[in-house]
Parts: C-alpha cells; sequence; structure tokens
C-alpha cells in the first residue's frame, strides 16, 4: 500500500525543483532534500496548508535488480504512512537511498529517516522513538 494520492511527488518537474533548490540533510543511507511550497495565489485566501508530498529516489546503482528497490521503497513509504500525522504541511521532500543501503533493516530505516526529518523540522509535536 502507497502513500496517499494528495502526499505523493509526482511530476518530474516537482522532483527536479525540489533536487536543485531544496536544503540537504544527510544520513549514512539516505538522503533527504526539502523544499517548503508557498500555496498559489488562488489558494491564498484557504487557511489549510497545503499536504506534505514526499518522493523516492532509488537508482540502480543501489541494486540493479527491481525487486530490491521496490522493496526500499515500500518499506520506506511505510515509515512516512507512520510519521504523516506529525509532519506540518507545505513540505515537499525527495528521499534519496545510498547504495549501501540493501544490507539496511526496516528499523535502520526508521531511525535514519525519523533523525533526517527531525534534523529538517519537519516533523511537529514529535519525541523520537515514540513510533516503535
Amino acid at each position: 500500500m502507497g502513500l496517499p494520492k494528495a502526499h505523493r511527488l509526482k511530476c518530474r518537474q516537482d522532483f527536479s525543483q525540489v533536487y536543485q533548490q531544496g536544503k540537504r540533510f544527510k544520513t549514512a543511507h539516505l538522503t533527504l532534500r526539502v523544499l517548503r511550497r508557498s500555496p498559489s495565489p488562488s489558494l491564498a485566501s484557504s487557511s489549510q496548508p497545503l499536504p506534505t508530498r514526499i518522493g523516492f529516489s532509488i537508482s540502480l546503482k543501489v541494486d540493479k535488480r527491481a525487486v530490491v528497490r521496490n522493496r526500499i521503497r515500500r518499506r520506506l513509504q511505510a515509515i512516512v504512512r507512520q510519521l504523516l500525522p506529525f509532519m506540518g504541511g507545505s513540505w515537499d521532500l525527495l528521499v534519496i537511498v545510498h547504495p549501501q543501503a540493501t544490507q539496511c533493516d526496516y528499523l535502520q530505516f526508521l531511525q535514519e529517516l525519523e533523525q533526517l526529518l527531525v534534523d529538517a523540522e519537519v516533523l511537529h509535536g514529535y519525541q523520537r522513538g515514540c513510533v516503535l
């Protein structure tokens, strides 16, 4: 089960904008690019924040087999689904996986992604370790 549609980063243009303009946070196996979105002028009067959108980038350098890359993506999506209620709105996030990540298990991904989101100040009212 993937992320809800409103929380997916889909367009190539959005990916490249986050990659080029976003602030970078890095751990041993993951890199997080973060970009704050501003509401469009037509939605400026709305008091609701825009939903946080998340994208994943897992290149062939990680592993040539799609099975392995998809397993990593599904694990990361499950972690993001758990952390989504704690995230503030109006963010575009891009999670980039490093080649060494093939040896990581779920808990290691959880700890690293949690640390990245805390460092980027994307999580609100969140205390480390509360998901476990």
